[in-house]
């Protein structure tokens, strides 16, 4: 059985390999294909607005909040990122936590944000819809759709970290979590200008 297993742990070992490889490229190509879906719907919102019965409303307050949370949540995950690379486990996990939290947190101001569109008479879908709004908050759903694949990365990445299954050699999970993560982070910040100043 001893030497079935040492037979057996070479292959094992080349399939993790070349999945590590493969890791990265595979993100990199869910990026673009994320990207292309977002040129695809502000682009539809462009051509939607040219073509007249566009209501003009102003965003909510919150989104701002919401960016600047968002942004926040970019720079202690590059803490965390600066942090395993010494073995600091400790700040590693302290970053991916205070990520995770912010992340969470710019959840529910989006949520906060729909309720006070709701309040002023913008709804998503129903009688009393118009396209702008319907627009903004389908844009607005999709990204927190990718959120929440996010979130799920950084609560992996932090459950790893505190059982500290990284080290300054091998922190890929981490790397990987980080590059969606500061993705999604540029993608809210395009998203948010887009819709600010193209009403």
């Amino acid at each position: 059985m001893e030497t079935a297993k040492k037979k057996i742990n070479p292959h094992k070992q080349e399939i993790k390999v070349a999945q590590r490889k493969a890791a990265k490229p595979l993100l990199y190509i869910g990026i673009v294909s994320i990207v292309m879906l977002f040129a695809g719907l502000t682009s539809a919102y462009v051509v939607r607005a040219d073509n007249g019965n566009w209501l003009v409303f102003h965003l909510p307050s919150i989104s701002i909040v919401s960016t600047a949370i968002i942004i926040t949540s970019s720079l202690t995950m590059f803490v965390a990122q600066r942090a395993i690379k010494t073995n600091n486990y400790t700040l590693t996990s302290l970053g991916l936590f205070l990520t995770l939290g912010l992340g969470v947190a710019f959840f529910f101001t989006q949520i906060e944000a729909w309720k006070q569109l709701t309040a002023e008479g913008i709804y998503f879908v129903g009688k009393y819809s118009n396209a702008s709004g319907s627009f903004l908050y389908l844009i607005a759903l999709v990204h927190l759709a990718h959120m929440v694949g996010g979130l799920f990365a950084l609560v992996v990445s932090l459950t790893k970290s505190l059982l500290k299954k990284y080290s300054s050699s091998d922190y890929l999970g981490i790397e990987l979590t980080a590059i969606y993560w500061h993705f999604l982070d540029l993608l809210w910040v395009y998203l948010f200008l887009f819709l600010y100043n193209y009403r």
